[in-house]
């Protein structure tokens, strides 16, 4: 099994109060009752910030909770508890990361114990650390240190045999994955011995290796850019954002009834895997994200960035709604295109149909879907571009509710 890029489809010309919503995003059509749904809430500030995020969270929590307690295999007390304490921890790691200053060397949430964990490569702020509410442990290196691994990495050219590689600040290292079945080849032996040379590394095997893979016109709800079909992954104004590999600057997208959308104003891939096209022609657009029956629609208050070990779901046109769990972040994810670079992995499956669509946390926007391995029946593990590098490389303004 190798990972793919995974195109996707979402896009349904509808009314916002239409009970079967049935694509990656809710990007709306000029029905009357929807433009005045969009207007309620076209003057929503695309920030970042998830302020206030506490008191949106029980808005949010009950369609959350029943998907966390399937995907996740959570009673309902304990996906409760989860989702509070992770709206939590994206407020502590803000101001930790502030507090521990140089010393810091990375954040991970502990779902166990329901905290924030930071790492400190000195006890220097320890105190200071600790008064935000994070749980403290020592690590060998800080940020900056594997920050400049990851530079070094991503500057040398890697054979197939090399899966990807990230910053892991539990093991205080840059782990680097290599497919099993060329652990012994003589170029992955190579970029191993400069990996190592180029500052603390962590090799990891996997019987996956990725490749993209695009996905025919099929039934659903896609928006189309000649024969492919990739989801929406969230609303700015003016537009939307989605995957890089879906499209160029100038192709002309349509939406599932094949009427005219608009055009990809910019786009990048490899390197990264992201992508914004304008809305216009009678669609509209809204802060939705489609819980595809699974869950009710959530709406989208922020991009406030979940920390490694919370919860986080996924929506796509093929495999619909799925959870699992944020595993690293600053990935670099090596397609047979090219390196693409700064990715989060995650446990939620997806499958081909499923590029550009949305993750979410909470009621966070989180990034858009670029690839991964596996499927929605055995499992495996998903990629997706950060929403908030997407915003401020285009100057974008997420659309929130």
């Amino acid at each position: 099994m190798r990972r793919t890029t995974f195109r996707a489809a979402g896009l349904r010309s509808t009314t916002f109060r239409t009970a079967g919503l049935s694509a990656a995003l809710l990007l709306v059509s000029a029905a009357a009752g929807l433009g005045q749904a969009s207007a309620a809430t076209s003057g929503s500030s695309g920030s970042s910030s998830d302020a206030h995020a506490g008191t949106r969270a029980s808005a949010a929590a009950p369609a959350l909770v029943d998907a966390l307690q399937r995907d996740l295999h959570l009673t309902k007390a304990q996906a409760t508890d989860r989702l509070a304490a992770e709206t939590s921890a994206r407020t502590v790691e803000k101001a930790a990361r502030k507090a521990a200053g140089s010393s810091y060397g990375g954040s991970w949430f502990d779902a166990a114990r329901g905290t924030l964990v930071v790492g400190l490569a000195d006890d220097s702020h320890r105190a200071a650390v600790e008064a935000t509410g994070a749980r403290v442990t020592r690590v060998a290196h800080t940020e900056r240190t594997l920050d400049a691994t990851m530079t070094k990495l991503n500057a040398m050219d890697a054979p197939g045999g090399v899966a990807g590689w990230h910053v892991d600040p539990k093991s205080s290292t840059v782990t680097v994955t290599v497919v099993d079945a060329h652990k012994s080849d003589n170029d992955v032996a190579k970029f191993l011995s400069r990996a190592r040379e180029a500052g603390p590394v962590n090799v990891e095997k996997t019987s996956h290796q990725p490749r993209t893979l695009a996905a025919g016109t099929v039934g659903g709800d896609p928006y189309y850019t000649g024969n492919v079909r990739c989801s929406i992954g969230f609303s700015v104004q003016g537009g939307f954002i989605t995957a890089g590999h879906c499209g160029t600057p100038g192709m002309s997208v349509s939406g599932w009834d094949g009427s005219y959308i608009g055009n990809f104003q910019g786009s990048s891939f490899p390197d990264n895997d992201y992508a914004w096209v304008n809305v216009g022609s009678g669609w509209w657009t809204v802060p939705v994200v489609l819980g595809w029956g699974t869950v009710s629609d959530q709406l989208v208050r922020g991009s406030g960035e979940a920390p490694v070990g919370a919860s986080i779901c996924r929506s796509g046109s093929t495999s619909h709604w799925h959870c699992g769990t944020v595993l690293a972040k600053n990935e670099t994810v090596n397609y047979s295109q090219g390196a693409v670079h700064q990715m989060t992995k995650t446990n939620a499956c997806a499958e081909p149909g499923d590029s550009g669509g949305s993750f979410i946390s909470g009621d966070q926007a989180q990034g858009t879907t670029s690839g991964g391995w596996g499927n929605c029946g055995s499992g495996g593990e998903t990629w997706f571009q950060p929403i908030n590098e997407v915003l401020n490389r285009y100057g974008l303004r997420l659309h929130t509710a």
